[in-house]
């Protein structure tokens, strides 16, 4: 049987309290202040709780952006330009509704600098990526297939970050619609 299916109850309560505060305050607040004792107060348990089940808080944070990559996807219609727009558009919406371009920017940017941290991004966008890379192979495999999948998810991250805003539908259908062209074309 998995931990899972026997965790206490008490036990998964805790667990999602303490994530869902570590995920708050790294969207409002940044990396530095997703601490033991921030989060505990945040989530209304004891240090000793957060450190019993997170003893190194590189363990919390691996474990936030674990929860916070469960986002909504787009439902699979089984017809693969749609459900690739339907992803493209599920990750504008995440973008802004769950600030995914404040986790983005930060794992980006932690990345480059703390070892440890590589494992969690790669991670969060092999998640993040894992319904579009399902859709992918029935328009492209191979070398089209990862520039498909890193020009449109390259297009919503470059307008969020620079522009302030994911683009507009016009500019999602276009973006789909050159992509899906020029893999008809190969």
């Amino acid at each position: 049987m998995s931990d899972a299916l026997t965790e206490d109850p008490r036990v998964t309560r805790t667990r999602n309290d303490v994530l869902g505060a570590a995920v708050r305050i790294l969207v409002e607040h940044g990396w530095d202040e997703v601490t033991h004792a921030r989060v505990a107060k945040e989530a209304g348990y004891s240090r000793a709780t957060v450190y019993a089940h997170w003893p190194d808080r590189i363990d919390l944070l691996r474990d936030a952006f674990g929860r916070y990559g469960q986002m909504p996807h787009h439902e699979p219609t089984g017809d693969a330009v749609t459900d690739l727009r339907g992803e493209v558009e599920s990750f504008c919406r995440a973008m802004v509704e769950y600030r995914l371009d404040r986790a983005l920017a930060t794992l980006a940017e932690r990345a480059q600098m703390t070892p440890e941290v590589v494992a969690i991004r790669d991670s969060f966008v092999a998640e993040g990526e894992r319904p579009m890379r399902a859709t992918m192979p029935d328009l492209a495999q191979g070398a089209a297939a990862e520039a498909s999948i890193q020009m449109l998810c390259g297009m919503v991250t470059h307008s969020v970050l620079m522009h302030g805003a994911p683009p507009d539908a016009a500019v999602l259908d276009a973006a789909v619609d050159i992509v899906v062209r020029g893999l008809h074309r190969s």
